[in-house]
C-alpha cells in the first residue's frame, strides 16, 4: 500500500458524486493557462490503485433549484442526519459552511431518487443540530437528535472538545459518526477511540508535520517561526506535529516563540507584539474563524507583513479587507485544492465549478450565503462536501444504515473523487490516507497558473491560491496510536 499511495495526487473537487464502480485514475496531461481545457486519459494501470467506489459526473442531478438558505428537506420515512455544528453564538460561521457543503452532497442524492437500504429507495433528510460552541448543550442536542429525531447518522464538528461529546454520546446509542471538522488526533486514540466514529479530515499532529516538510524540503528559506495556537487539544497537537516535522526535514530551523490564545480572543495585540520582537519571519497558526481574521487584520494593522503558515485564513471576506497586498505570501496545507497546477485540468471540472458559481451568483441571495465566503465553493466547502459523498456511498453499498454494516464497508474503505484523487480509510484507528498540497497566496495577476480559465484569477481584488506543491502521502501519514489494541504491531499504513 506504501508504494500505492506514495504516488497519489492531491486534488479539489468541488462537486463529486459516486457510484459503486472499481476504478482509478491517472493524471496525463495538463492544461496551459489559456490553453483549452481536454479531458484527461484515464488509465487504471499507470498506478495500480483500485477504489472501491467512484464518481460518475454522467450522474450528478439537476442542481438548478439548490439554494441553502431555502433549502428543500424531505420528511417521513428518510435517512436522516444530524448536522451538530455551531449555528448561533461566536462560531455560527462554521455551521454555516458546513451546512451548504453537506446539503449539496444530500440535494443531488435527493434528486436522483435516493439511496435504496433495507430494500426501499428513501431520501436522505438533513437536520440542523446546534451546539452553540457549548459542551453541555452539545451533549443535550447530541442526545436529543439519537432518542428524538432518531438520526442514524451524526455529522461534526468545528471543536475537538465538542466532537469528543459528539463521539461518546454516539457511541454509547451506537450511532454512525462522520468527524468531517476536528482533527485532534487525541480523537482517536487508545482513550476516545469508538468504531463508530470516521474521521475524513486531516490529523492535526499530521498537518503540522506537512508544514515543516513544506519549508525544509520545498522552500528552503526562512528559518525562524513562532507558533501561535487555539488553547485546546487541536492546537497543542499541531504545533507538536509542526515541530516534530521540522525536526525530520529542517534542522536548520528554529522555534524562536510559541503560545496558546483562548479561543475567540479578540485582542490579539500583545501576541503581536511578543513576536515581533522575537524576531521570527514566519507565524505558524491554526487559528480559526473568527479568531483568524481577528489575527491577520490586526497583524496587518499592526503594519506587520510576516507571512502566515495558516489552516483558516483563506475566507474570502476576510482577504478583500486585508487586501492583495495583506494577504500575499500566506501559505496553506489543503487536502482538496492542490494537483499542481493548473487547477481545472477537464471540462467536467469547469461544468462544476461554473454549477456552483453560477447558483451563488443567481439564486443565493440570502445572507450568508450571498458573501464572498461561498462564492467559489472552495477550500473547506470542497472537503465537507466530499466527506458527505463518501459517507453516502458507504450507505449506498451497504444498502442499510444499520451501524455494523456500514462499519464493514467502511474500514479500510477507498474513494475516488472525480479527478482520480484516492483516499483510504486506514481501518484500525478511522484516519485518512491521502496525499496533501501546499498552497501559495499570490497576486491576481499571478494567479492564473492555478485559475486556467477565464478571468485568471480567483479574485480581483485579493490574493489567492497560486503556485502550488504537492505532499505525498508517505511524507505525512496520520499518527497512530499503538496503544490502541486494534493498531498494536501495525505500521503506519495500517498493515
Amino acid at each position: 500500500m506504501q508504494r500505492l499511495f506514495k504516488y497519489l495526487p492531491i486534488v479539489f473537487i468541488i462537486f463529486p458524486f459516486f457510484s459503486p464502480a472499481t476504478v482509478s485514475s491517472s493524471m496525463t496531461e495538463e492544461a496551459k493557462p489559456g490553453e483549452t481545457v481536454k479531458a484527461l486519459k484515464i488509465e487504471a494501470s499507470e498506478t495500480g490503485v483500485k477504489a472501491n467506489a467512484a464518481f460518475e459526473a454522467s450522474k450528478m442531478g439537476d442542481m438548478s433549484d439548490f439554494d441553502p438558505a431555502n433549502p428543500v428537506i424531505p420528511t417521513g420515512d428518510t435517512i436522516k442526519i444530524a448536522l451538530v455544528a455551531s449555528f448561533s453564538g461566536p462560531g455560527a460561521l462554521s455551521g454555516q459552511v458546513y451546512w451548504v457543503s453537506a446539503l449539496w452532497a444530500v440535494h443531488d442524492i435527493n434528486k436522483r431518487g435516493g439511496i435504496l437500504v433495507d430494500g426501499k429507495k428513501k431520501l436522505v433528510e438533513l437536520i440542523k443540530a446546534d451546539h452553540m460552541s457549548k459542551l453541555d448543550q452539545c451533549k443535550k442536542v447530541t442526545e436529543r437528535m439519537i432518542l428524538h429525531e432518531k438520526v442514524r447518522f451524526l455529522w461534526g464538528t468545528n471543536g475537538g472538545n465538542m466532537m469528543k461529546v459528539i463521539n461518546e454520546t454516539a457511541n454509547k446509542h451506537k450511532v454512525i459518526v462522520l468527524n468531517a471538522g476536528a482533527g485532534a488526533d487525541s480523537l482517536m486514540d487508545a482513550t476516545n477511540f469508538t468504531r463508530y466514529s470516521f474521521m475524513t479530515m486531516s490529523s492535526t499532529e499530521q498537518a503540522g508535520r506537512g508544514y515543516g516538510y513544506y519549508y525544509g524540503q520545498i522552500r528552503k528559506k526562512e528559518k525562524k517561526f513562532y507558533i501561535l495556537n487555539p488553547d485546546y487539544s487541536s492546537g497543542h497537537e499541531s504545533a507538536d506535529g509542526f515541530k516534530k516535522g521540522l525536526k525530520e526535514y529542517y534542522l536548520e530551523a528554529q522555534i524562536v516563540g510559541e503560545a496558546y490564545y483562548k479561543i475567540y480572543l479578540t485582542d490579539f495585540v500583545p501576541y503581536l507584539e511578543k513576536i515581533k520582537a522575537s524576531g521570527a519571519e514566519v507565524i505558524f497558526t491554526i487559528a480559526f474563524p473568527p479568531d483568524a481574521g481577528n489575527l491577520l487584520k490586526q497583524a496587518r494593522q499592526m503594519g506587520g507583513t510576516l507571512p502566515f503558515a495558516h489552516a483558516f485564513m483563506d475566507e474570502p471576506n476576510l482577504l478583500h479587507e486585508v487586501g492583495i497586498e495583506g494577504a500575499k505570501g500566506l501559505v496553506q496545507l489543503s487536502t482538496m485544492e492542490s494537483t499542481g497546477n493548473p487547477y481545472f485540468k477537464t471540462p467536467d471540472q469547469i461544468k462544476y465549478y461554473k454549477t456552483w458559481n453560477n447558483l451563488w451568483q443567481n439564486k443565493w441571495k440570502t445572507p450568508p450565503y450571498n458573501s464572498r465566503l461561498f462564492e467559489q465553493g472552495k477550500g473547506g466547502i470542497s472537503l465537507y462536501t466530499a466527506s458527505t459523498y463518501w459517507l453516502l456511498s458507504v450507505i449506498e453499498r451497504a444498502q442499510s444504515t444499520a451501524p455494523e454494516k456500514i462499519i464493514k464497508i467502511w474500514e479500510g474503505d477507498t474513494y475516488q473523487y472525480a479527478n482520480g484523487k484516492i483516499v483510504k480509510m486506514r481501518a484500525c484507528d478511522h484516519k485518512v490516507i491521502q496525499d496533501f498540497g501546499l498552497v501559495e497566496y499570490v497576486p491576481p495577476s499571478e494567479q492564473k497558473v492555478s485559475f486556467n480559465i477565464p478571468p485568471y484569477y480567483w479574485f480581483k481584488n485579493a490574493s489567492n491560491a497560486g503556485p502550488t506543491f504537492k505532499i505525498p502521502a508517505v511524507k505525512m501519514l496520520p499518527h497512530m496510536d499503538q496503544k490502541l489494541d486494534r493498531c498494536t504491531g501495525k505500521n503506519d499504513w495500517g498493515e
